[in-house]
């Protein structure tokens, strides 16, 4: 999302009459050179600044130069690994630097200014809010199907420890994020539209549907659910939820105040999705019916 970019006033006493380079770099490195005259515009003829212009170089410059910070998470010893801070363009002090060389006259540089960006996740959250379990859920896979096994696995990797906040919305889709060879996942067996076919990502379902029955013994909110088109064996009948990348997602929201944090694991053939919080959160459970240990030789999705 782009800071809102700061207005610049009109050039009523200092028209653009200079065409000379501004330098923009940033760790020592030349990103871009501009002129005044790319900013020019005029209205009413007057002079002033194309804050649309303005705008598209800083989403430029933030395209090369934000980096998202990388929240805390729990590793595989069960030990807290700290979060790294990320960066953002400063934009006020930038827009007043570059507002300084479209007023004045000759070339001129500047040195992208930042500003830290600290995750939302900390140590000292994950702390808090891994001391009491309120949601707990495990189903059964093949593992001898590797393609299958993998995809699960790989995209438990990427659920491990997210958080969701007090009236925040949870999104399967978004947190995992889109399932592509480029990030491993392989072709595994899938439903669509009653059929089962190849998809890449095929086994993530069973992951999604493990997610909704933990958080809804949780007692959270659920938002967005569907149930597959053909029955699937790893769940009891109607506890399913299926997800596509250009289709369905599995939504919640976080009804408590406080935060929730959700760990996700594969053990052998076993898929198992825990819910944590604090100890002052009081919950509402929802009775879940558990899930067969029986597996039939393949399963779908």
């Amino acid at each position: 999302m782009k800071i809102a970019i700061l207005s610049l006033c009109l050039f009523i006493t200092a028209p653009f009459i200079q065409e000379e380079h501004l330098t923009i770099t940033h760790d020592g490195k030349k990103l871009m050179t501009v002129n005044r005259k790319e900013f020019q515009d005029e209205m009413l003829g007057k002079p002033f600044v194309n804050q649309e212009k303005t705008a598209q170089l800083i989403g430029q410059l933030e395209d090369k130069i934000n980096r998202e910070p990388v929240p805390a998470k729990i590793g595989q010893a069960d030990e807290i690994i700290p979060g790294k801070p990320g960066s953002k363009v400063d934009v006020r002090t930038f827009t007043e630097e570059l507002h300084r060389y479209l007023h004045a006259t000759g070339p001129s540089s500047i040195h992208v200014p930042t500003l830290p960006a600290h995750p939302r996740v900390d140590s000292e959250l994950l702390a808090t809010i891994r001391t009491k379990q309120i949601g707990q859920y495990v189903t059964y896979f093949n593992k001898n199907n590797q393609e299958r096994s993998h995809n699960i696995r790989l995209a438990a990797e990427a659920l491990d420890s997210h958080v969701v906040f007090p009236g925040e919305v949870f999104s399967f889709n978004k947190v995992v994020g889109k399932r592509t060879v480029e990030k491993g996942y392989k072709k595994a067996p899938v439903i669509v539209k009653g059929e089962v076919s190849e998809g890449i990502g095929g086994g993530i379902c069973q992951l999604s549907s493990t997610l909704f029955n933990s958080v809804d013994k949780a007692g959270v909110k659920i938002m967005e659910r569907y149930s597959h088109s053909k029955r699937v064996p790893y769940v009891p009948e109607g506890r399913d939820a299926t997800v596509s990348w250009y289709g369905p997602d599995f939504t919640f929201k976080n009804p408590y105040n406080q935060p929730i944090l959700i760990r996700s694991k594969v053990y052998g053939g076993q898929m198992i999705v825990k819910v944590y919080s604090s100890d002052v959160i009081n919950i509402e459970p929802n009775d879940v019916p558990d899930a067969s240990k029986q597996l039939p030789e393949e399963m779908y999705q």
